[in-house]
């Protein structure tokens, strides 16, 4: 690249249409919408729900669909979507999607990022419920799950960075031989023809950058946290009282900003969060960053934008978490609420070059 802009890539999550294991599991037809639209206020100023706008609720196995999210991010400067991509030992699941974008030619640049956890019950009251265990069976598996992946790195969408396509990784600790797992897909990749891969290590805000992170090529600092940012201290007297006892926990968009880029970031690629309420999924037991708005999450945005001015152009790279995961309250997409503000912030914020 060479227009010194940030590379804007938003996180998508596929679980937009049903399949067998949720049906199973949470009901015949559950998808995402099934909590969004049930979502209620549990709180005086509590916005709830949380409803999309333009696109309305649609259904990821339609091909009208991923041209309609493509055609809203390529007018807002979004460069492409990062699918959320679950592997487990072989088996893949909510991959329907990303394969129907491929073969529909959505004119959109797309990469992926290993979910690689456990699936349980956690967010739906159910914490000691196992429905999918992540397992890391050794090296065949890793040869395997490469070799799925190879025709999405092939794609000419398919997103780089130096010429490699880039992977993230959500828990790379969690993996127990990162050493094996990278050198073989970098091995791999190179014997089919690509430069190798550009391996993304997710973490959180208080990890440090470990040995295993060190077999990365850069790190993302997932936000938000909950450890930190607590609500604004009015909120925190209101939900004193014996009435709001049982609302969920508040935080604070405000602070969470404020002290999101402090520290050395060296081979990071910031990301930024519109927001958080995942009370459509846990109810009373849900986290929720209060007082998040379109104008403060493109200040987010620009702050973030800063930390890039030493990077080369293709590692301007800026994620932003998430387009579309609205039963945990941080999406760009439009919205019932604010139409296509938070777009309209990404466009805004990546019309000057990097300084």
């Amino acid at each position: 690249m060479t227009n010194n802009r940030a590379r804007i890539i938003a996180f998508h999550l596929p679980q937009f249409h049903p399949i067998t294991e949720n049906d199973e599991w949470w009901g015949k037809g559950f998808t995402e919408w099934t909590n969004v639209a049930k979502a209620k206020s549990l709180f005086p100023g509590h916005k709830q729900p949380y409803l999309p706008g333009d696109l309305g609720f649609y259904d990821l196995r339609l091909s009208e669909t991923h041209h309609g999210q493509a055609e809203l991010a390529r007018r807002f400067g979004v460069e492409g979507f990062c699918y959320w991509h679950y592997w487990f030992a072989g088996r893949r699941l909510l991959e329907r999607p990303v394969e129907t974008m491929v073969s529909a030619k959505v004119d959109i640049k797309f990469a992926l990022s290993w979910a690689n956890q456990t699936w349980s019950g956690i967010w739906h009251g159910a914490p000691n419920r196992i429905l999918m265990e992540q397992t890391y069976p050794g090296i065949e598996d890793y040869k395997a799950h490469f070799n799925a992946l190879l025709p999405f790195f092939r794609d000419e969408r398919y997103i780089r960075v130096g010429g490699k396509p880039l992977f993230c990784v959500y828990r790379p600790k969690d993996i127990p031989d990162t050493d094996v797992f990278v050198e073989t897909w970098q091995d791999l990749a190179r014997k089919n023809g690509l430069d190798g891969i550009f391996f993304v290590a997710l973490r959180f805000l208080r990890e440090s950058r470990t040995s295993e992170l060190g077999y990365y090529d850069a790190v993302t600092t997932l936000r938000p946290t909950f450890r930190d940012h607590l609500a604004p201290q009015f909120l925190r007297r209101l939900l004193n009282n014996r009435k709001f006892k049982l609302a969920p926990n508040l935080h604070s968009y405000d602070k969470a900003v404020k002290t999101a880029f402090l520290g050395d970031y060296e081979d990071t690629f910031p990301c930024v969060a519109t927001g958080w309420d995942n009370t459509p999924r846990s109810g009373r037991s849900g986290h929720v960053y209060f007082g998040s708005t379109p104008e403060k999450f493109g200040q987010h945005l620009r702050d973030a934008i800063q930390t890039l001015k030493n990077e080369s152009d293709d590692r301007k790279i800026v994620f932003v978490r998430s387009w579309n995961e609205w039963a945990e309250g941080n999406i760009v997409e439009p919205c019932a609420r604010y139409g296509d503000g938070y777009l309209q912030q990404i466009k805004n914020a990546i019309s000057q070059p990097v300084p």
